[in-house]
């Protein structure tokens, strides 16, 4: 038994006018975003777990240098790395060497991404990257110990000794200080950042 035509009109009409309704209310809804009537972010949330820092610090603009005092380069090529920052002090003390096993073990447990993630211990005192501990060297190989003159980013280092203070931060290929992360911070919640932006990003 065949169906009456004008339901099969109507299927049509509805299959044909679909696209049109998606068209009309993506238009709508770019309206309004640009507009600024309607906020996706705070609407949708996001789904990184650190804490975003907006605007991004431009750590690219700092003069960094190593133990030698030669210049450091860390963003001269676009090799695709993302960093994990240690801001530190010329000291590595009990809490700052945690930090440093901390987040070399989630590097390691980064697998075939570890590749393409960098640390970096950052002091703002001259001598730091002189006498940071050979110890400590051994122990993290791929660390880079540098030294940057440079107050732009001193916020990095405020109240540094507080319970909730950021114990690292996450840096883009391009330079940009994008999140930061407490030392109560999960391994698990790091790495899925890090897997998402991984995935999303050249390289």
């Amino acid at each position: 038994m065949t169906e009456p035509v004008g339901n099969n009109r109507l299927v049509l009409l509805l299959i044909a006018g679909l696209p049109v309704t998606m068209i009309l209310l993506a238009t709508w809804l770019w309206y309004y975003v640009a507009s600024g009537e309607i906020d996706l972010v705070e609407v949708l949330g996001t789904a990184n777990r650190g804490e975003l820092i907006s605007p991004p610090l431009p750590l690219q603009d700092l003069a960094v240098y190593d133990g030698a005092g030669a210049v450091v380069e860390l963003f001269a090529a676009d090799n695709g790395l993302w960093r994990i920052l240690i801001p530190g002090t010329g000291v590595c003390d009990e809490a700052c060497a945690h930090r440093l096993y901390y987040t070399r073990q989630i590097r390691t447990a980064m697998g075939k991404y570890s590749e393409r993630i960098e640390r970096i211990y950052l002091s703002r005192e001259e001598d730091a990257a002189q006498t940071f501990p050979q110890a400590l060297r051994k122990a993290h190989p791929g660390l880079k110990v540098l030294y940057t003159p440079g107050a732009e980013l001193a916020e990095l280092w405020q109240d540094s000794a507080a319970e909730q203070a950021p114990a690292y931060f996450l840096v883009d290929p391009r330079g940009w200080i994008m999140m930061s992360y407490g030392s109560g911070m999960d391994g698990k919640d790091v790495m899925a950042d890090l897997k998402f932006l991984l995935k999303n990003s050249s390289g």
